[in-house]
């Protein structure tokens, strides 16, 4: 059995994966995107925290988050954020997928996948390798052929901010520097 170990800083700085049941291309519809910006809303509102940087795509969304000083609970935000999302969506009138019936007894719901990824920001080089890999996630599956022109990112605040150009990610120019140091 797998022993998933998670760090916990207090006021850390983490970069987070959730995905979809299924991959299921849910995320930037009207109602997803509407949904979890009221339910990302409502939990920072109960669970402060900072968002510097975040990326949301069909099937995924990938985000960093900045706690407060003492705090480290990221999961227990991750599981009211979640299980709020999956009831908003199928109250919505979203569908769900198929899940098994051991996963349904154990009451998951097929809307958005059991766990997350993390990582802990380790220092400011890290910082800026997980910012370039988040601003240029659409560019690398397909969903767009520049950084600037997907518009579910978090690139815009940076690029009206001067950290970006409008032609950052229109190349595989950075693509090979951000694919090998994130997965470090």
């Amino acid at each position: 059995m797998t022993s998933w170990r998670r760090v916990y800083q207090p006021g850390g700085t983490v970069f987070f994966t959730l995905v979809t049941e299924g991959r299921a291309p849910i995320l930037t519809t009207s109602d997803g995107r509407r949904i979890l910006r009221s339910v990302m809303s409502a939990c920072r509102e109960r669970w402060p925290f900072k968002i510097p940087a975040t990326v949301l795509l069909p099937d995924h969304l990938h985000t960093i988050w900045t706690l407060p000083d003492g705090d480290s609970d990221y999961s227990t935000r991750w599981a009211w954020l979640k299980k709020e999302f999956t009831k908003a969506w199928l109250e919505s009138g979203g569908t769900e997928q198929v899940i098994s019936l051991s996963r349904r007894s154990n009451r998951r719901r097929g809307v958005l996948q059991r766990r997350f990824w993390e990582h802990t920001i380790r220092d400011e080089r890290d910082f800026q390798r997980h910012l370039n890999y988040i601003h240029y996630n659409p560019v690398r599956h397909g969903y767009a052929d520049c950084a600037v022109k997907w518009p579910w990112s978090s690139f815009h605040r940076y690029l009206r901010n001067g950290m970006y150009t409008a032609e950052w990610g229109c190349t595989e120019l950075c693509f090979t520097d951000i694919e090998h140091t994130v997965g470090e």
